[in-house]
């Protein structure tokens, strides 16, 4: 007997320890109920094949769905979002490089080896629990209490799965697990056919954007700026100043500024997604939809401004790998980390700060020639640390190796990730350290020739916002001629660098941004084709 009820309540702490990690509430989550069906069952049954095969199966059903669980609260952690198998499982990789970049390789794959090695760990668990050795055998009482448990635990399953669950304090975690694992195949795999159909079916077309011709167009992406840091009592006097002081700046520049909000698709990371939904017009969301996008004859707006006659330019510091994607887009010139001459260190999972990157650009990358630009900065990415100062003098940034004062200044990441309190504050300070840059720049780079639109790529995890906080980003449309700012006045963007926050209106999706484009910037009579 003892074997059995330790065996069943092992298993179901296996179970359930997943839900406590995602929900936070040990006492909503108590009871697994397949722990004390399995356990009993396979305790019951005689030895031989049959039993053999059952518990095999079995076995590797609750691992999988443990594993599953288990990358549900850590998607919800990073992501703000349920686990997709059919979504997530090419992102594998992604995680073992973000690893990497935060704590170096050798401790990234110490990382995955321990991982395997629980995995298999459990899974041996997990067999010994069901299928104890050959000389084991049960007494009377064990074989009647298994009996009775088996009998209660399948009246409480049968009730749970009817929806009239014993009490709420139970569940049933491989099987919902299953169910909803499932349900998302089903769903997404019909979304997938309905996003290929409007791919196809109902293409935005290319557009020359006449309004903009001749323009400098500069789209710079801030990592993680999301509209919790200017709502939430806990970061907003962080950056609160900074964006004053540099409204006040550029007003001193005779340039102007006007902001709004607008909703990212994603949240905590992926940033590839959000910038391929502003630059295509569609909303992309996962990874998949990303690559049906890429594959597709899908235009874009740097097809939009190829058109119109500017040069097209992508500038992505954090691209250490081939980026496939880059030439898909069709961008002129790609500029990733490699081609960047950065003499200062790596900053963790940043690979050169903003301010370098701005200078960098506008130095070398940038004439009097029309282009459209795209600028991924990163030093507000997590792990968050360390925190730069603005250099005042931008003339001293050179290749980067000023820098390198920085290279162990604050904790490391294994220290600081200790206390979420302290993450947070370095939240704020890393985009206030990006938002206080791209401010500089734009006194710099910007104008009467120039329109600078600088926008939150997604809010951060979870971890920052908390549950429930919302999907929108900040977007600040910067330039010297009053005339290209108009359009986004008119679609309710307000002056200033504060976007308006008390609306009862939903908040304008970010695919939306190239619609605006075509609507506001390209000639009605222009001639207009979808792309080859």
């Amino acid at each position: 007997m003892r074997r059995l009820l330790i065996g069943a309540l092992a298993l179901n702490i296996g179970l359930v320890a997943p839900l406590w990690w995602r929900y936070g509430d040990i006492q909503a989550n108590l009871i697994a109920w397949e722990a004390w069906l399995i356990v009993p069952l396979m305790l019951l049954m005689p030895r031989g094949n049959l039993r053999l095969g059952l518990g095999v199966a079995l076995a590797s059903w609750v691992i999988l769905a443990t594993l599953i669980n288990l990358g549900d609260a850590a998607t919800y952690m990073a992501f703000g979002r349920p686990l997709n198998l059919y979504l997530d499982t090419p992102l594998l990789g992604s995680v073992y490089d973000l690893l990497a970049g935060n704590v170096g390789q050798a401790w990234a794959i110490c990382t995955m080896l321990v991982a395997v090695v629980l995995c298999v760990l459990l899974a041996l668990g997990v067999m010994k629990l069901l299928l104890p050795s050959a000389g084991y055998s049960l007494s009377a009482a064990t074989r009647r209490c298994a009996l009775a448990m088996l009998l209660l635990a399948g009246a409480g399953a049968g009730l749970a799965l009817s929806g009239n669950g014993i009490t709420q304090r139970a569940s049933l975690p491989v099987v919902s697990a299953t169910q909803v694992q499932w349900r998302q195949l089903v769903t997404t795999h019909q979304a997938k056919q309905a996003f290929t159909r409007t791919l196809e079916a109902s293409p935005i077309a290319q557009r020359p954007l006449n309004g903009l011709a001749g323009r400098r167009v500069l789209m710079t992406f801030i990592e993680s700026y999301g509209v919790t840091v200017l709502e939430d009592d806990r970061y907003r006097p962080a950056v609160a100043p900074t964006l004053d002081e540099i409204e006040q700046r550029l007003t001193d520049r005779d340039l102007a500024v006007v902001s709004g909000l607008l909703t990212s698709p994603i949240r905590g990371g992926q940033s590839w997604l959000a910038h391929a939904t502003a630059l295509s017009g569609y909303t992309i969301d996962n990874q998949l939809w990303y690559q049906l996008m890429l594959d597709s004859d899908a235009t874009t707006l740097v097809d939009d401004f190829r058109a119109t006659g500017q040069r097209t330019l992508a500038v992505m510091p954090a691209i250490t790998q081939p980026w496939p994607e880059g030439a898909a887009y069709g961008f002129d010139e790609l500029v990733v980390a490699k081609d960047i001459p950065y003499a200062g260190p790596p900053l963790n999972w940043v690979t050169m700060p903003d301010q370098f990157t701005l200078d960098y650009t506008q130095r070398q990358l940038l004439d009097e020639s029309p282009v459209f630009a795209k600028l991924a900065l990163i030093s507000s990415h997590a792990p968050w640390t360390p925190i730069l100062p603005v250099l005042d003098d931008w003339s001293t940034i050179g290749d980067g190796a000023i820098f390198a004062p920085w290279e162990e200044a604050g904790d490391p990441p294994e220290v600081l990730w200790q206390d979420i309190e302290r993450i947070r504050d370095h939240y704020s300070w890393s985009i206030d350290y990006s938002i206080k840059t791209v401010g500089r720049w734009a006194e710099r780079v910007v104008d009467d020739n120039t329109l600078l639109i600088v926008l939150g790529d997604h809010q951060p995890a979870p971890l920052i916002t908390g549950d429930n906080a919302s999907g929108a980003v900040p977007v600040h449309i910067i330039s010297g001629d009053p005339e290209l700012l108009a359009p986004f006045q008119a679609r309710g963007f307000i002056p200033g660098m504060w976007p308006a926050q008390e609306s009862n209106e939903p908040v304008p999706e970010l695919s939306q941004l190239r619609r605006w484009l075509h609507a506001d910037f390209a000639s009605k009579d222009a001639n207009s084709r979808t792309a080859p």
